[in-house]
């Protein structure tokens, strides 16, 4: 089970132990001659029922007395704490108290000092079975507590840093001293902004362990060519917004036997040459290439015909036209894994489409975003043929009523569709789409009413509309006054339909950019 993150300034303090209660009895009240009878659940149930507590319920119970007191402590697994310097006097305390620790989290906002090298050593010296460990704004922290650390936590799995100020002797200590360490995450490390002069990194102890690196906006991430070329059994790299020319890494990286089954690239100094370097890991399943101007068609035709066992693929052409048809169509003839795709700025016609219907037969996830040539016809053939189909997105395309219409019979196995920024669809089509399958979740943002929208009334607008029937939108009288989009919105102001718009939408853009079915 799961727990929830704790901080330090809730729970346990040295001076609260006056408000514990006896470990048998009630607290003091006129039924406090009642026994507990929680007294009669054994630790190990009443820890399970902790973890499955929110953190200020279970800080809350911790009060009750010294024996659930007790049980916290040695059942809470997990921690999460503010970083900031003064958590440095609370903790010897804090790490008395929890001394099962083995997923920590330290994080400091921009405006607070960090806690420093010797709270870090004493972190490590109390919990010497980290498995887990994850720094977040922790500026304070230099190569020397980074030693500490990887002197005393030799278990440690996965690692995960970003915005810290020490550098590749850092890293290096924590590699030599990690043969265990199978996930390594580096985001925005200061330490290594030293240009051609950083110092190398290695896999050290963690070269048959590590399996997944992810590296995310550095300034020199090349010092870290040795640690990725050397990760023998590396499973999955991504390498994010990173400066410098990679193309040549990529080409070290895939010269002998590797085991990568996922890489992303996004916004990279990345060109054909690199893609032709990945199309040498026959074991790649997931591929993502986001916003890299330099690749082309080439690159996407070396990987289709050289990694037939892609399951997911995402292409973020940035509408160069660099990528179209020429590779989607190689893509689709090769893998016939294919469950997952994305195109995003990618410009595809219904041939690449239709023989991605044919061959894809395993094809469930589909997402169609900012394509200039994706139109009516296009989306038709994709409810025609693309049967397994199960969610489906379509944002900034030339789509129209006419187009949705189609999933009223198409794609039996559809269990969601969105559509976004399509200007040509209208609310209408998609309470027409709900009221032919029940089961279809349709989600359009024509449905979304914009705020200053609520304080229009009908009789703002002396239009009669005529009546919504068994008839598709678009084939209904073209004659019949329409109002634009807004106005339109304007006459569900009076509906409790609003404030669910409101809830749909606010909840809704939290994640639509990283994942385009949410």
């Amino acid at each position: 089970m799961g727990q929830a993150p704790s901080t330090h300034g809730h729970g346990y303090s040295p001076g609260a132990s006056n408000r514990f209660h006896d470990d048998h009895h009630l607290c003091d009240s006129p039924n406090s001659h009642l026994l507990d009878l929680t007294a009669e659940i054994p630790d190990e149930c009443l820890a399970l029922i902790f973890q499955s507590l929110p953190s200020t319920d279970r800080n809350s119970c911790s009060l009750v007395s010294r024996r659930w007191l007790s049980v916290d402590s040695q059942s809470r697994h997990r921690l999460a704490l503010n970083a900031s310097s003064s958590l440095s006097p609370l903790l010897p305390s804090l790490l008395s108290r929890f001394d099962s620790v083995t997923k920590l989290a330290l994080r400091c906002d921009r405006k607070s000092v960090s806690i420093d090298d010797d709270s870090l050593s004493l972190i490590s010296l109390r919990f010497p079975n980290l498995s887990r460990l994850k720094l977040r704004g922790c500026r304070q922290i230099s190569d020397v507590g980074m030693l500490a650390l990887a002197s005393n936590c030799k278990s440690l799995r996965k690692f995960s840093c970003g915005s810290c100020m020490f550098g590749a002797k850092g890293i290096n200590a924590l590699l030599d001293n990690s043969s265990s360490l199978e996930e390594l995450s580096v985001k925005r490390l200061r330490g290594i902004n030293d240009g051609f002069a950083a110092e190398p990194i290695g896999p050290g102890a963690a070269a048959a362990s590590l399996k997944s690196i992810t590296l995310k906006e550095l300034y020199n991430g090349q010092c870290f060519a040795p640690l990725i070329v050397g990760s023998r059994n590396l499973k999955t790299l991504k390498i994010l917004r990173c400066l410098g020319d990679w193309d040549r890494l990529l080409e070290s990286i895939t010269l002998g036997k590797n085991c990568l089954s996922e890489i992303h690239l996004e916004r990279l100094q990345v060109s054909d040459f690199g893609l032709i370097a990945i199309s040498r890991c026959p074991n790649l399943e997931i591929f993502h290439l986001v916003k890299a101007p330099d690749c082309s068609n080439l690159g996407i035709l070396a990987i289709a015909e050289n990694c037939r066992v892609l399951r997911k693929v995402h292409i973020d052409g940035w509408r160069t036209n660099r990528i179209g048809d020429e590779g989607l169509l190689c893509i689709a003839k090769n893998s016939a894994n294919l469950v997952e795709l994305v195109l995003i700025g990618v410009n595809l016609s219904s041939a690449s489409l239709t023989a991605m219907a044919m061959n894809c037969r395993k094809l469930e996830r589909l997402a169609l975003c900012g394509s200039e040539t994706i139109g009516d016809d296009e989306i038709t053939c994709v409810a025609d043929k693309c049967v397994a189909l199960k969610k489906l997105c379509i944002k900034g395309c030339r789509v129209t009523d006419s187009g949705i219409e189609a999933f009223a019979f198409g794609c039996p196995n559809l269990v969601k569709i969105k559509v976004k920024k399509c200007r040509g669809v209208t609310s209408e089509v998609a309470d027409w789409l709900r009221a032919r399958r029940v089961a279809l979740s349709v989600s359009l943002d024509a449905d979304e009413v914009e705020p200053e929208a609520a304080t229009a009334t009908a009789t703002d607008y002396a239009l009669d509309f005529p009546p919504i029937g068994d008839a598709p939108p678009s084939t209904r009288n073209a004659a019949a006054p329409r109002l634009p989009n807004k106005s339109r919105f304007s006459l569900l102001a009076g509906r409790a339909l609003v404030a669910c718009a409101f809830r749909r939408l606010s909840s809704a853009n939290a994640n639509a950019a990283s994942n385009p079915w949410i």
